[in-house]
């Protein structure tokens, strides 16, 4: 099932993509005692990370059974800035108490990185959810951006790792965007989802998400086709192309 949620500004997206994450840890919690989500990499959710700080907006949070993933990382040395898992702990996991152990990083500097992210996520799932290993394990939360090329994650149009059918995380080496060396999760992990969320915001990704809601499949954003729920949250400059959706809303502020 796909929602499109239109926002009148990238502050109020990142507003609910908070909101959202706040409410999908607690349900996942309660149902099944953990909350395993995945974290985007790129500029536009970094605000949504912020407002996870704010004490009365963490507290809600269960960090302790709280894993955090990536669904995408570029494979340049740790610390570097270009790094996703750098940039969500400078502006969220430095910031509260989710024990090292559940910030799940993609071992970049290894020649399988790939197959040893594929592994640790299988394995993380198996403890708490043994029957995941005979299948796709599904994440409570994916969060995912839209590049102008109407890329997400590091899947890319054209790329063949838009064919993987088998394997949940793929090493790409030739991405059209630098740095071209990257590791990323394959549609079929993406797709098994419970809750995939695209946050969308500015009037430059306006024609990729057009395309993306019109069911364009050339762009790897428009195969996200989760077993859950795939909520597009947008702001009014990234619809602006866009016809037929629902009137922008603001949501609710965030506690700060």
């Amino acid at each position: 099932m796909r929602e499109v949620l239109a926002f009148g500004t990238a502050d109020d997206v990142a507003d609910a993509a908070a909101f959202l994450f706040v409410n999908l840890a607690a349900q996942a919690v309660a149902e099944r005692g953990r909350f395993f989500v995945s974290l985007a990499g790129g500029t536009t959710p970094l605000a949504c990370y912020r407002l996870l700080t704010a004490p009365l907006i963490a507290r809600k949070v269960n960090w302790e059974a709280t894993h955090v993933f990536f669904g995408d990382e570029r494979r340049v040395p740790e610390g570097h800035p270009d790094r996703n898992d750098e940039a969500a702990f400078d502006a969220l996991l430095r910031h509260v108490p989710i024990p090292s152990k559940n910030v799940h990083r993609v071992p970049v500097d290894e020649p399988d990185a790939a197959e040893r992210y594929e592994s640790e996520v299988r394995g993380a799932f198996s403890i708490f959810s043994p029957s995941s290993s005979k299948g796709i394990p599904r994440f409570d939360l994916v969060f995912l951006g839209l590049g102008l090329d109407g890329h997400t994650a590091s899947l890319f149009p054209g790329d063949s790792s838009l064919d993987e059918t088998q394997r949940l995380v793929l090493r790409v080496d030739d991405s059209p965007k630098p740095p071209p060396s990257r590791v990323t999760f394959t549609l079929p992990l993406l797709n098994a989802a419970r809750h995939v969320a695209l946050l969308v915001t500015g009037k430059d990704k306006a024609p990729a998400l057009a395309r993306v809601l019109a069911d364009d499949e050339a762009l790897p954003a428009a195969r996200l086709n989760p077993d859950g729920t795939l909520v597009i949250l947008a702001d009014s400059a990234a619809l602006s192309l866009s016809k037929n959706l629902p009137r922008p809303k603001a949501s609710a502020p965030a506690d700060r």
